[in-house]
């Protein structure tokens, strides 16, 4: 199934049960135009969230992630979580909801042989495909593969036989960054492989805050608290896994998004300095040309 438009959930003649009824028996896309919208609660199967100019927050277990341009957020089987756009301008929102016995289907023919599929090519597998609920770059080929899916809709209207080649391939490209997540999480120092699991979740929590309030410049203790890691753990295992400590994560973050704001704005450099969370013009410049090698009027000129 596929919508342009975000349901508005606030309506009195809102059908909640039958809205989220639908995400149990049809893979779901959303392409939609927003300005404002809000849900409080969802439970859904696995979904896929991207932003194409905008920001929108989620609530998940507790912390709010805001989800970028740029980033992708997946959601597993059964997570309950909430989801607000209040941006300023429109937003343009994508979410891709996998039917559970799809994804199944998908998960089992990347885990078994061509043998094994050959002899029981109809058993759908039951176990749960889990992956980490933590805010990603994106890269190439999903966007690519993201951008032909939407544009085919556009072009020649809903075909769930379209739709549906196009997701198992689009799962299988998630599937391998998932297993490439799990070698990154394999960094954490530690023994046990629950241990190494636990920890690199720990640590994406860490991650996320950082993209997600960068603006305010969070400390190490609300790093450490958040993610329920002692101070010299989180610095210990954050430089381990992604190699940089938090601090200079976080300077990171800060300056892509000034070399965003470059490009796509004409917003003078002193409004995008206090904007990417710095204090002064003449610190944010020496930074930016530390980073990418030119000052920022250079760089927007060249953009």
């Amino acid at each position: 199934m596929y919508f342009t438009s975000l349901p508005d959930h606030s309506r009195p003649d809102f059908d909640e049960a039958l809205h989220f009824s639908r995400f149990r028996q049809h893979n779901m896309i959303f392409n939609a135009i927003s300005y404002r919208s809000q849900c409080d609660r969802h439970v859904g199967c696995l979904s896929l969230k991207r932003v194409l100019g905008g920001e929108e927050w989620y609530g998940v277990d507790g912390r709010l992630l805001l989800l970028r341009p740029g980033q992708f957020l997946l959601l597993n089987d059964d997570q309950e979580y909430s989801c607000r756009v209040d941006t300023a301008g429109e937003l343009r929102a994508q979410s891709v909801f996998f039917r559970t016995d799809f994804v199944a289907a998908v998960f089992r023919d990347a885990l078994h042989g061509e043998a094994a599929l050959l002899d029981d090519p109809l058993e759908t597998e039951r176990r749960p495909l889990e992956f980490f609920q933590a805010l990603n770059e994106s890269d190439p080929q999903l966007d690519r593969q993201l951008q032909g899916l939407m544009s085919a809709l556009e072009e020649q209207g809903y075909d769930h036989e379209m739709v549906d080649e196009r997701l198992v391939f689009l799962l299988q490209h998630l599937i391998r960054l998932h297993k490439n997540e799990v070698d990154t999480a394999g960094q954490v120092h530690a023994i046990r492989a629950a241990t190494k699991k636990e920890i690199y979740k720990r640590l994406c929590i860490a991650k996320d805050l950082l993209h997600s309030c960068f603006m305010d410049r969070p400390g190490l203790a609300d790093l450490s608290r958040q993610a329920c890691l002692s101070t010299p753990q989180l610095i210990r295992q954050f430089k381990a896994v992604f190699h940089v400590t938090p601090h200079q994560y976080l300077n990171r973050i800060r300056l892509a998004h000034a070399a965003r704001l470059l490009a796509e704005t004409q917003e003078p450099v002193h409004e995008i300095t206090w904007k990417c969370g710095f204090e002064d013009t003449s610190a944010f410049c020496r930074a930016f040309k530390a980073e990418y090698g030119v000052p920022p009027l250079r760089f927007r000129m060249r953009a």
